[in-house]
């Protein structure tokens, strides 16, 4: 019988003895921390840097010095020359243009006729008002003769009656005496007597009368004559309206508008032509709202005409803004400069006051006076400029007052800096 197969015993070996890992996650999380700490070092330090400055061109700015001493306050706008006085003619009824004689530029006297119109139906409703007229006065004629003829007439019967009276009254007292004496019975004395008191009552109705007569006759007279009147001022009227047809003028000057044309019809109160006098202009100056708060009657001006300066005061101030600016009118001084003429554009200057040692510098852009504004002050070497906070006063057309933020000899960046409204500072070059 076979011996069963032995299977060999496996040999220990010293290189099969396991050995045990070494701990290494210690090293790990000091290196983690180490890592952390490094990245939150350089985030620390990077946002302790500057970030770097924007770059301008420094021919591309306006600058100024911060200065103290006199400072003018000024308002300045445009405007134009405009006649201090302006005489428009209207059409005085409606007709239709039959002739111009005269163009704008034409030099008129009073009296000159410019422009001649025509309408049928006011010659005739002038003929019509003289024919009204003549009626009226034949009608005064005949009245005041019945007037006279009846006041004339009750005159005639009040003398017939009077004699009448006196006569009655005498017979009366003679049949009074012979009724005593028993000549006439008593009967025919009290028929006597009652007709003198009858003939008495009628003289006195008479009278009466003869006064009615005379004073209704005065009346209807006075009406009449009033009717002639009336009609006398209706004829003049309608004359007047035929005559308004040759329009003429009124003052003296040139004639500078003339807006119709030959067969165009007007109406009552159209604009039929306007006159000035050249030689009597004053400025009609646009001033900014926001400037005209210190604006005050008889304040100095200048007014430019291209063609020279001419000095003026303020003789009006409008009373309300219209789109922005406040109308300001300046009555001129001395002679006017060649080329002066009404409508011609210019420009004028208000001097509201002059302040003594303050400290001033050129008015940045934008600025308004007593406000704030952020502007970039240089530094000394003048490389770049810093953001700055300044307090403004008073201002004028170039400059404005300092209160806070900057010193005298401060060079500042006037021009619109809003494109670097994100930095503090900027470089020039």
């Amino acid at each position: 019988m076979a011996e069963p197969t032995r299977i060999p015993e496996p040999r220990t070996s010293v290189v099969d003895i396991p050995r045990k890992k070494p701990n290494r996650r210690g090293r790990n999380i000091a290196l983690a921390a180490g890592g952390i700490g490094a990245v939150v070092a350089i985030t620390f330090m990077l946002s302790r840097l500057r970030s770097a400055a924007p770059v301008v061109e420094r021919s591309s700015l306006w600058t100024d010095t911060v200065k103290r001493g006199p400072m003018l306050r000024e308002v300045k706008g445009p405007g134009t020359l405009v006649p201090e006085q302006i005489r428009l003619i209207t059409a005085d009824t409606a007709g239709r243009v039959e002739r111009i004689p005269l163009r704008p530029g034409a030099q008129v006297e009073p009296g000159t006729i410019l422009m001649e119109l025509s309408n049928p139906d006011v010659m005739l409703q002038a003929l019509d008002a003289e024919r009204q007229l003549a009626q009226a006065k034949a009608d005064l004629i005949n009245l005041k003769a019945t007037a006279s003829g009846n006041t004339l007439q009750t005159q005639s019967s009040l003398a017939t009656l009077e004699a009448q009276t006196a006569d009655a009254e005498r017979r009366a007292e003679a049949d009074k005496g012979l009724a005593k004496d028993g000549v006439i019975s008593g009967v025919e004395a009290r028929q006597a007597i009652e007709h003198a008191v009858e003939l008495r009552d009628r003289l006195k109705f008479e009278k009466q009368r003869l006064g009615v007569v005379a004073g209704s006759g005065k009346d209807q007279v006075a009406a009449q004559e009033a009717q002639v009147e009336r009609l006398k001022a209706m004829v003049a009227f309608r004359r007047k309206q035929v005559e308004s047809m040759k329009v003429r003028s009124i003052d003296k000057g040139v004639l500078s508008e003339l807006p119709l044309e030959l067969g165009q019809w007007v109406v009552p109160g159209q604009l039929l032509a306007k006159v000035v006098q050249p030689d009597r202009l004053k400025a009609t100056l646009r001033i900014p709202e926001t400037q005209a708060r210190d604006l005050a009657l008889h304040l100095p001006a200048v007014i430019d005409t291209r063609n020279g300066l001419v000095k003026g005061t303020v003789s009006r101030i409008s009373p309300s803004a219209n789109q922005g600016s406040v109308e300001v009118d300046i009555a001129l001084e001395g002679e006017l400069p060649k080329g002066s003429r009404p409508d011609l554009t210019v420009e004028g200057t208000v001097e509201i006051e002059k302040l003594d040692n303050v400290l001033h510098v050129g008015r940045p852009a934008g600025a308004q006076p007593l406000g704030q504004v952020e502007l970039f002050k240089l530094t000394k070497d003048g490389d770049e400029a810093h953001r700055v906070k300044v307090k403004l006063g008073r201002s004028s057309v170039s400059t404005v007052e300092i209160t806070e933020g900057l010193n005298e000899g401060d060079q500042v960046i006037l021009s619109d800096m809003s494109a670097w409204d994100s930095t503090d500072r900027v470089r020039l070059r």
